[in-house]
């Protein structure tokens, strides 16, 4: 056979392959019972997703669909190495990691969070970082407290 009819890796595809490692951040990996569940499903899909890849036949195509779900092995491996389970908070009094606090904002309007760990948090669902600005604002903090946050006063209202 002659060369010209080989299947070789070519230098895109190559690239295409050597995906950055996702970043992990600095801080304390501090997790709630449900983010370390979400951490190991996120785990194990990423296991199957990398699994079902390595079938393919196609080398050059088991490696591009192998890059993601090889990248996210890699990212939460450590997040499940370094989690640290933390208990739900001692008391209501003030807000801790895990707590949920109602706040209102100068402007009239009234928001709700629980403060839990970096990849747990999504904000749409009601969950912020324990690490965000507003959450490290308000730790520690009672209800009745003021903080200032972006020029603008945020009151807590309620800590569960």
């Amino acid at each position: 056979m002659a060369v010209a009819f080989t299947k070789e890796e070519s230098f895109e595809t190559a690239s295409e392959t050597l995906l950055p490692d996702r970043p992990i951040s600095p801080h304390p990996n501090l997790v709630t019972e449900a983010g370390l569940k979400a951490l190991e499903l996120q785990f194990q899909q990423a296991r199957a997703a990398y699994d079902a890849a390595s079938t393919i036949e196609d080398v050059n195509e088991r490696r591009r669909q192998a890059a993601n779900p090889l990248r996210d092995l890699r990212y939460l491996s450590a997040r499940l190495r370094t989690a640290q389970l933390m208990p739900d908070p001692a008391s209501a009094e003030v807000v801790a990691f895990g707590s949920t606090v109602t706040f209102s904002r100068d402007d009239g309007r009234v928001q709700t969070y629980r403060l839990v760990g970096e990849d747990e948090a999504d904000p749409k669902a009601g969950s912020i970082s324990y690490v965000s600005p507003v959450a490290r604002l308000m730790m520690g903090k009672a209800v009745g407290d003021v903080v200032e946050a972006g020029g603008r006063e945020l009151e807590i209202i309620a800590i569960s």
